[in-house]
């Protein structure tokens, strides 16, 4: 029996779509499982409002009767318009050892495009830069985080063959944290804070920081509009975002630069690891899982770095010493061992600049392919 690829339309073959991913990676001990609800809710039409400007359709791939196979297509026309593009977008692929599951996958979501007019499928993309984006090309055996895609090592081969190329790379780098503050990053830092008179918001509570939430999504807007694929943010996707991600925050691992107006012109947004505690909740917030998550967000020795963003008029003028200074010292006063930062373009030397001043190694790379179609 050939390869069958079946449109996913219902609740409960949503959740079959989900729940591929935990087959496919069982007994992995690098991959990080996402929460099956986040899961849900991102991949539906009435919880994402992403949806307000996107479509998307998910396909699954049958094989002997057995799932092998997932694919999400994505047209994100805001997308298209900023960049000028006819783009669409392929997400959530997951596709056992073999080449026919992988081109059957790829061509469903090719041929949705070409009936919509579209000349290019690029991914894996998520809705927005929010979504974990950017297949595993290397660090196989490293430790897998939260906030990005883990997939097997065959992946890269099979998208080659199905005659996919690199369009962009994010690179991450895991870094020891040290005995001491870095002089020279600390120098940097009090230089920019007092040549442009900017502060570190000092925090103790995270509702504390609530009324900042909504600033810096505004200023990550602002920040990131001009790198690869982005898509600002809505007013109701920051709401969301805000709900979701702000009730995990751990207050001394956030660092918000604001200037003598109390205005957000920085942020540094990490959080302890909470890859070993995935692996244990498999997924599942509930019955007991929520416990090894609360567990991870007290106590950790890796540190994940999530977001950082300068406003482009403070660009080139020392902010990224501050708050990356800040978090350090938080990393050494709280025995924190490691630290991995977030995905960042391989072009983008600003920030990768500072981790000269570290030491580190460039460990994983996250590869999004291109293909006319």
């Amino acid at each position: 029996m050939g390869i069958i690829i079946k449109e996913v339309f219902t609740k409960s073959d949503l959740k079959k779509f989900i729940n591929f991913q935990y087959e496919l990676y069982k007994g992995n001990k690098f991959w990080c499982p996402p929460m099956k609800m986040d899961e849900m809710n991102t991949l539906s039409k009435d919880k994402n409002p992403s949806f307000d400007y996107c479509e998307a359709r998910y396909w699954l791939a049958y094989k002997d009767d057995k799932i092998v196979g997932r694919i999400a297509g994505i047209i994100n026309p805001k997308s298209n318009q900023r960049w000028e593009q006819k783009h669409i977008r392929f997400g959530w692929i997951e596709f056992i050892n073999d080449v026919e599951v992988c081109q059957a996958l790829l061509k469903t979501v090719e041929d949705w495009g070409k009936e919509r007019g579209l000349n290019h499928i690029h991914g894996p993309l998520g809705f927005t830069d929010m979504d974990n984006e950017g297949m595993l090309v290397k660090g196989f055996d490293e430790l897998s985080t939260m906030a990005s895609i883990y997939n097997h090592e065959y992946f890269p081969e099979l998208m080659e063959k199905a005659g996919y190329q690199k369009d962009a790379d994010w690179i991450q780098y895991e870094f020891k944290i040290p005995s001491e503050p870095n002089e020279k990053v600390e120098k940097f830092a009090n230089i920019a804070k007092e040549r442009y008179g900017l502060r570190v918001l000092e925090v103790k509570k995270s509702k504390e920081l609530l009324p900042y939430a909504k600033k810096m999504f505004e200023l990550l807007n602002r920040s990131f509009k001009d790198l690869y694929g982005f898509t600002e943010l809505t007013e109701k996707q920051m709401n969301l975002y805000v709900k979701q991600y702000f009730g995990f925050i751990v207050p001394k691992y956030i660092c918000l630069v604001v200037d003598k107006s109390d205005e957000v012109v920085g942020f540094g947004v990490s959080l302890p690891s909470l890859t070993k505690a995935s692996q244990k909740c498999k997924g599942n917030l509930f019955p007991f899982g929520f416990m090894h998550l609360l567990k991870a967000l007290k106590n950790s020795e890796i540190i994940d770095m999530y977001l950082n963003g300068i406003a482009p008029e403070y660009q080139g003028k020392g902010v990224h010493a501050i708050y990356y200074d800040f978090l350090t010292k938080s990393y050494i006063n709280n025995n924190v061992k490691l630290a991995i930062t977030n995905p960042q373009l391989e072009e983008n030397a600003k920030a990768l600049n500072v981790w000269k001043h570290y030491d580190g190694r460039q460990h994983i790379t996250r590869r999004c392919y291109l293909k006319e179609i």
